[in-house]
């Protein structure tokens, strides 16, 4: 499992560079590959700089790809499904040998850029919905769509947390409704665009042209598409997934109850900062074992307890 937006923070996958040869060489590669010093961006900041989607994207990616390159070996032979969430998806494929550290690092950069010119062109908002069933927040954002203002539901993170994107009057609308129905609680979220939304269609052809021109080999274990929730076994077919992510909802409850069931008695590894994602899985599958490997102190204590 590979984060998305969201996990990002200053000082970022620091203590992996300064333990681990391979960590430290894999950001390396991410800064040549961007020409950018992205590694410094994320260790030292500003958090403003961090932030900013473009280079939120690949930082969240630089820090999974980091991880894997050094527990990969051990993981790898074993690995018999992978998932990634949002922008996640790319580490997926990247874990799983499909694209490079570097074509991954670029398409991510590309996707943030258009995301945000999107996000300008046509400004939207996000707000978290707690505690209350996606179905009802689904009906709340068709009751608060009117007119040319959309709001829907963008992010199926649980079973009683979701996501919703779009025109920033509609979003509110829908987040009122969500209160009147019994939400616990309504956040809204600091994003430069309605992701996952139709707001994001602006963005579609470039990053369309942007993966036909990547190299992408096939996925040698399937990846779980946000998109469809079912098992990608092709790049074309990942690639045309990819691009439909963008304005197309992270089905991500649906994604993990179908890795459960394509991998079952598996433990799901959460590769990358932050421990969002082996959170969500409990609430999805409950009693299913996962572990997070994302700081050098966890990782150094599963190489060791690997022998």
């Amino acid at each position: 499992m590979c984060p998305g937006q969201g996990a990002q923070r200053v000082g970022m996958g620091k203590d992996l560079a300064e333990r681990f040869p391979a960590a430290r060489e894999t950001f390396q590669r991410i800064d040549d590959a961007l020409g950018a010093d992205l590694s410094r961006t994320m260790w030292e900041g500003p958090e403003s700089d961090l932030t900013l989607t473009h280079n939120t994207q690949p930082a969240i990616l630089a820090h999974s790809a980091a991880v894997w390159a050094v527990v990969g070996d051990r993981l790898g032979p074993g690995v018999r499904a992978a998932a990634g969430h949002s922008l996640g998806e790319y580490s997926a494929y990247l874990a799983i040998g499909a694209i490079t550290v570097e074509a991954a690092a670029r398409l991510v950069r590309r996707r943030g850029e258009l995301m945000h010119e999107a996000g300008t062109r046509r400004p939207g908002a996000m707000a978290a919905v707690l505690g209350l069933p996606t179905e009802d927040v689904e009906a709340c954002c068709a009751e608060a769509s009117q007119g040319e203002e959309v709001a829907v539901a963008a992010n199926l993170n649980a079973p009683d947390q979701t996501v919703v994107s779009g025109d920033p009057a509609a979003v509110e609308r829908a987040g009122e409704g969500c209160k009147r129905r019994g939400a616990k609680r309504v956040l809204p979220l600091k994003v430069s665009g309605a992701f996952h939304s139709p707001l994001m269609q602006p963005a579609v052809a470039g990053l369309s042209q942007a993966l036909a021109a990547a190299t992408f080999g096939e996925p040698r274990v399937p990846v779980v598409a946000n998109a469809s929730a079912g098992p990608v076994r092709s790049s074309a077919e990942a690639r045309r997934l990819l691009a439909e992510q963008l304005t197309a909802p992270v089905r991500w409850v649906e994604c993990m109850r179908q890795a459960a069931t394509m991998a079952e008695g598996a433990t799901f590894v959460e590769i990358g900062p932050g421990n969002v994602l082996s959170g969500l899985l409990k609430r999805i599958v409950p009693g299913v074992p996962s572990m997070t490997l994302g700081t050098a102190d966890e990782i150094q204590k599963f190489l060791e307890s690997e022998g």
